[in-house]
């Protein structure tokens, strides 16, 4: 699929609605992403996964390794690229993303660990890195299904407010509200890395499908702004996904609040 992206083409007031699957709380979200992902794997053995980290996907992953556990869908002939990794952290480092998804889902399933990829945060040269990474994914054929969070300020994966559309991976600097949200998973918050290597704007919009997850109030005003202003604006990275031709967003009803009147 050629995205808007690419063509240059967005129309910078959205024409389509996002899919919304209201959900009654994180328990249900993580049933449901899962059940969705579970079954592009069984229809589509080979599938190209896109992955994210973060707190929201825990319970999705959680879902994933009981499924397999119990039902035994396979992921040998499935490939993996994580959404983003920090700058200066090596793949082994606690507080690595190389670390967490091994920890939550890897090494549960029976997916090689040469098909599982995440960018190289200690890599000498981290833009050269970018590319490589970046060529990875197109030789892989893109990605079939991108799972993604959205944060408080509307960034999907590192992507910070004011990041064109047009970028592929790169090296962003953190914002300081990014930052504080990840705070929880570092002892001291001093450790917490000022710069990751991320997929672009662009790099997402090319997945041929996305699934977009929200839980808890704190997310309310920003899905409020996703489903209710029209603008596509890189000050509000998630309003791209307007422009994309498949996304579902699941989301329970505290991060729904604010907008559960308008989707009726």
């Amino acid at each position: 699929m050629i995205s808007a992206v690419e063509e240059g083409e967005i129309d910078m007031v959205s024409k389509s609605k996002i899919q919304v699957v209201a959900v009654s709380d994180y328990e249900e979200l993580s049933r449901e992403a899962a059940r969705r992902i579970i079954a592009v794997v069984r229809q589509h053995p080979a599938s190209v996964l896109g992955l994210a980290t973060g707190s929201t996907p825990e319970g999705t992953y959680r879902e994933l390794v009981r499924d397999h556990e119990e039902h035994g869908t396979s992921y040998h002939q499935v490939t993996t690229f994580n959404l983003d990794e920090y700058v200066g952290l090596a793949a082994n480092d606690p507080h690595s993303y190389h670390t967490y998804m091994d920890q939550h889902l890897f090494r549960h399933l029976d997916i090689p660990q040469g098909n599982t990829h995440l960018p190289d945060g200690s890599a000498e040269k981290p833009e050269a890195e970018c590319r490589r990474y970046e060529e990875m994914i197109r030789q892989a054929g893109g990605i079939d299904l991108q799972l993604l969070g959205i944060g408080v300020n509307g960034h999907i994966g590192f992507n910070e407010p004011g990041t064109p559309f047009s970028s592929e991976t790169q090296v962003v600097q953190l914002d300081e509200s990014t930052r504080q949200a990840n705070q929880i998973h570092f002892e001291d918050p001093q450790q917490v890395p000022t710069h990751a290597i991320t997929m672009g704007m662009a790099t997402i919009l090319k997945s041929r499908g996305i699934l977009l997850l929200a839980s808890g109030a704190k997310k309310a005003p920003v899905l409020q702004r996703l489903l209710t202003e029209t603008e596509i604006t890189p000050d509000l990275p998630a309003s791209i996904l307007r422009s994309h031709e498949d996304v579902t967003l699941i989301a329970d009803q505290e991060a729904l609040s604010l907008v559960e009147a308008d989707l009726g």
